[in-house]
């Protein structure tokens, strides 16, 4: 368009006519982002038992997709697990497909929740920040 700024890469055809973001390749091909899924989608699960490992759970989920990383959270002090981890799955089809399969599976005895995880909220500023500055006693 006269008048427009330069764009730093050409617009692909795609992004023109339907707005859709999309990646340059180094051999010149554009791909939409769309058609490429989701990067790394995380779930959470909860009530897993207490003897379910990580492979156990990579196992059972790898039934629906290409898994990343599991992680089952433990407690700090006793190192014990907390009963919730998340696993993190390369495609958002395949993730969404596990989701639905797994919720309510019954895995070493207990019956599994499982959702896409939200991301982390920021949490407030430290304690110290949020109190006024302190006065002098005199």
């Amino acid at each position: 368009m006269p008048g427009a700024p330069a764009l730093p890469y050409p617009v692909s055809a795609v992004e023109r006519w339907h707005g859709a973001p999309t990646v340059w390749t180094e051999d010149g091909v554009t791909a939409c982002l769309s058609a490429l899924g989701e990067p790394n989608v995380n779930i959470f699960v909860v009530n897993l038992a207490s003897t379910t490992t990580e492979k156990t759970l990579r196992d059972l989920f790898a039934s629906y997709g290409t898994v990343d990383t599991v992680r089952i959270m433990t407690d700090r002090e006793t190192g014990r697990p907390r009963g919730f981890g998340f696993v993190e799955m390369q495609d958002g089809t395949a993730a969404r497909a596990a989701i639905a399969g797994l919720q309510g599976h019954e895995l070493d005895g207990r019956a599994l929740t499982v959702n896409e995880a939200r991301p982390r909220e920021e949490r407030g500023r430290p304690r110290e920040d949020r109190r006024e500055p302190r006065r002098p006693r005199w």
